[in-house]
């Protein structure tokens, strides 16, 4: 009898382990697997929505970015990872006469890439600024089987910061970012060796922190509670592509910084709940300034009201930038 309760028993733990793996490998395939990105776009209506409006802008607007890109084609430029994967990263670069010594690394979303960026950079560049646009690892052209959510992307940022400063040491950089972009700005904020040359960031609807936004969309798309589900995915991507995601922490990232800070978001904003712009911004110890766009969904707000949308962004960064 004793003998049947143990094997009872281990047959249970194995079970378990089984299903923990299953769950976590579902979710890490479901949300971080690039090959499966566009699964998570098909399975969410909230992320469904916000990419159809960044790809649909208005019809001027449109045909402003397809003039730019015939006019300004831009230079492709590669780094390598500094981590063990050594993946080949891939941005474009288009370089502006008058620009100067004025710089913009223009960050791309979720799922999303460098090509996609098209109505920011026109803007960043008719403003007179060189401007780098990267696609992050598992994006676009470059290489990477997962998505590092913003975490892994904040090193490769400073690969493409030094890339900037080998082409001129005197560059003032601002960055900017978009939904996961705007994450990926926030948290390389506060990494102790990025270079003084960056002046200014500006984050347009980040997450406060990978986790946050995970347990949010586990609820809101599945009606499943973090525990065990998180844990067990969190277990996963810590196994398949090396980070915690309890550990890829924008907030924790902005409370680090040093630099002035313009975080935006609209306020009907259902992919990264409105709520988390001011986890943000509380958290930074800096210059800030914080723009709510009414009525606009997620990655939606330069949409919804471009001039006020600019008119801030340059209000604000000009005082950093000349």
């Amino acid at each position: 009898m004793k003998k049947k309760i143990i094997i009872l028993g281990a047959s249970l733990v194995i079970l378990l382990i089984i299903a923990y793996g299953f769950v976590g490998n579902y979710f890490y395939n479901f949300a971080l697997n690039a090959d499966q990105e566009k699964e998570f776009l098909e399975g969410n209506p909230h992320l469904q929505e916000s990419e159809a409006v960044l790809a649909s802008v208005a019809e001027e607007a449109k045909l402003a970015d397809d003039r730019f890109s015939k006019e300004h084609p831009s230079i492709q430029m590669q780094v390598t990872s500094t981590d063990d994967l050594q993946l080949n990263l891939n941005a474009f670069v288009y370089e502006n006469d008058p620009a100067e010594h004025k710089w913009a690394i223009v960050v791309h979303g979720y799922t999303s890439k460098a090509k996609h960026m098209t109505r920011y950079v026109r803007n960043f560049y008719e403003q007179g600024y060189h401007v780098l646009a990267p696609d992050l690892r598992g994006h676009g052209e470059s290489e990477g089987d997962y998505i590092g959510m913003g975490w892994h992307d904040r090193k490769d940022m400073l690969l493409w910061i030094d890339q900037i400063l080998q082409k001129d040491p005197e560059a003032e950089i601002v960055l900017f970012g978009v939904s996961m972009g705007g994450a990926t700005v926030m948290m390389s904020s506060g990494e102790e060796d990025l270079p003084e040359n960056v002046k200014v960031i500006v984050e347009d609807c980040g997450y406060a922190s990978v986790s946050d936004v995970f347990i949010y969309q586990l609820d809101d798309l599945f009606g499943l509670p973090e525990f065990p589900v998180m844990n067990a995915a969190n277990t996963v991507t810590k196994l398949r592509a090396g980070y915690d995601l309890y550990e890829a922490s924008a907030v924790e990232q902005v409370a680090k910084s040093t630099t002035p800070m313009l975080f935006i978001h609209g306020d009907q904003d259902t992919f990264v709940p409105f709520e988390m712009v001011d986890e943000v911004y509380e958290a930074a110890n800096v210059e800030k300034e914080k723009l709510i766009i009414p009525e606009a969904g997620h990655g939606d707000a330069e949409k919804v009201d471009p001039e006020t949308y600019w008119n801030t962004v340059w209000e604000f960064v000009e005082k950093y930038i000349e």
